[in-house]
């Protein structure tokens, strides 16, 4: 079936408080645009359209999808004008036009496919719902054999049909051809002075064209946000759909209320996690992997058996299997630890390779720089990699030993096997299996006596 799907993204949001475009506020870290967008792409649609209005640039700058086309509705005058302006960028050879929110991020695809199929290019299908409190919705109207008659917006129904519980979600999928025509002849004698899509519903009736109603399986689906306090709520629905996805693939959650994937997370068998963690972007979870309390991690891949310990942050890092890193930890770009690495608490890695058995137990800075199998990482030692203008790297051999409190100066190499003296500031290369020690003599001064302030008379 051929398909048009129009997007109406234009209003600016002004219950959310907020200067950002509403459609561009972030559910589960995607915007909610993103997210209709995303439903979009199995629907394999001839021509996708988003309507934009208030901020329309930053708007069309987010969007990522194929083959997308925009229109400006400027000013807005209803939902009826918004797809007014949209109607020359349809494809006439799409039988069908379905009709989406920028705001109604959690429509899912078979929803809307389901939808399309009703209309099936000759009928006007509606996505409708019964809701315990309609206020605000436009309410569904049918007559006593149950037919679909109209559709009466909240503003202007009457007490009898503000009692109506089923509503009208903002989603419809309409014949093109008849689309067109009817929007183009709708009237704004309402008490709002604008132009209503639902409408058409009317007109629809009067050609003798069935209008027909689908259901979504879940109300969350078809929830819009116009608040802070929506959002939120929605937020909390998204997380706990997640949540519960999770659970039934196996993963072990101490709290699934107390969790935020705010991106992509998939994980193997065995996994834990803690309480209170994030993840954003793509992380994958190996077999066996335990998450602790508090973590942020985004954009990493943690191999099967690590140990990710509480209060750690890791940000597009690579960790190998058995490893171990925290509590307390940070892990920047471009860090890649192998197998049964350890880096304990307060240590910071940053665009570095640590190899199989390598450790930084504490208090440690790690940047720029190329660790070999089994070096211990001494307390308090640091890369010293940066010289005011660029960066140089650090290359440390196997087997070597660096003592607390050392700076190892940049560009610099450390054969395997060495063993530098704590308190040591290196800057030149030491060849493999030596000792290197690079501090000030101790000096005992004798008969010396600490200061002392001077009594009060």
């Amino acid at each position: 079936m051929a398909l048009n799907i129009v997007i109406m993204a234009a209003g600016k949001g002004t219950r959310m408080k907020s200067a950002r475009p509403k459609v561009l506020h972030r559910l589960g870290g995607i915007s909610l645009l993103q997210h209709v967008l995303n439903t979009c792409v199995p629907l394999q649609a001839a021509r996708t359209v988003v309507i934009t209005g208030h901020e329309a640039e930053a708007v069309e700058a987010s969007a990522s999808g194929e083959g997308l086309a925009f229109v400006r509705q400027v000013p807005q005058l209803g939902t009826g004008h918004a797809i007014q302006q949209a109607v020359p960028a349809l494809d006439g050879r799409a039988t069908t036009t379905l009709i989406l929110n920028g705001d109604v991020p959690l429509i899912r695809a078979d929803t809307a496919a389901a939808l399309a199929r009703a209309c099936g290019g000759e009928k006007l299908a509606l996505l409708t719902i019964e809701l315990a409190d309609a206020t605000g919705y436009g309410r569904i109207l049918r007559d006593a054999a149950g037919a679909v008659r109209g559709i009466v917006e909240h503003k202007d129904a009457n007490p009898a049909q503000r009692s109506l519980r089923e509503v009208y979600t903002g989603m419809m999928a309409a014949p093109t051809a008849a689309l067109k025509r009817w929007v183009m002849a709708l009237k704004n004698d309402n008490a709002q002075r604008e132009y209503y899509l639902t409408d058409i519903v009317a007109m629809a009736v009067a050609e003798g064209v069935p209008v027909v109603a689908t259901q979504p399986d879940s109300e969350t689906e078809v929830l819009g946000v116009n608040s802070p306090v929506q959002l939120a709520d929605l937020e909390r629905r998204f997380q706990r759909a997640g949540a519960e996805a999770l659970m039934e693939a196996g993963v072990r959650l101490a709290d699934p209320a107390r969790l935020d994937v705010r991106g992509e997370l998939r994980c193997g068998s065995e996994v834990e996690i803690d309480v209170n963690c994030v993840f954003e972007g793509r992380v994958s979870l190996g077999d066996g992997v335990h998450i602790g309390a508090h973590c942020v991690i985004r954009n990493a891949e943690i191999g099967a058996g690590a140990e990710i310990q509480p209060f750690t942050h890791i940000d597009g890092a690579k960790i190998g299997p058995k490893a171990t890193v925290g509590p307390f930890a940070r892990l920047r770009p471009g860090a890649e630890l192998g197998a049964e690495v350890h880096i304990g608490n307060f240590v910071e890695v940053k665009n570095s390779t640590l190899a199989a058995g390598a450790k930084a137990n504490h208090l440690a800075y790690l940047g720029d720089a190329t660790v070999g199998e089994r070096v211990n990482y001494g307390a308090g030692s640091i890369t010293a990699n940066y010289d005011g203008a660029h960066k140089h790297r650090t290359v440390i051999g196997a087997d070597v030993h660096v003592g607390s409190n050392c700076v190892l100066v940049a560009p610099l190499t450390l054969g395997d096997g060495v063993t530098v003296g704590a308190g040591s500031t290196v800057s030149k290369d030491v060849p493999a299996g030596k000792l290197v020690v690079a501090r000030a003599g101790q000096t005992i001064i004798e008969g010396w006596q600490r200061p002392t302030k001077a009594k009060k008379a």
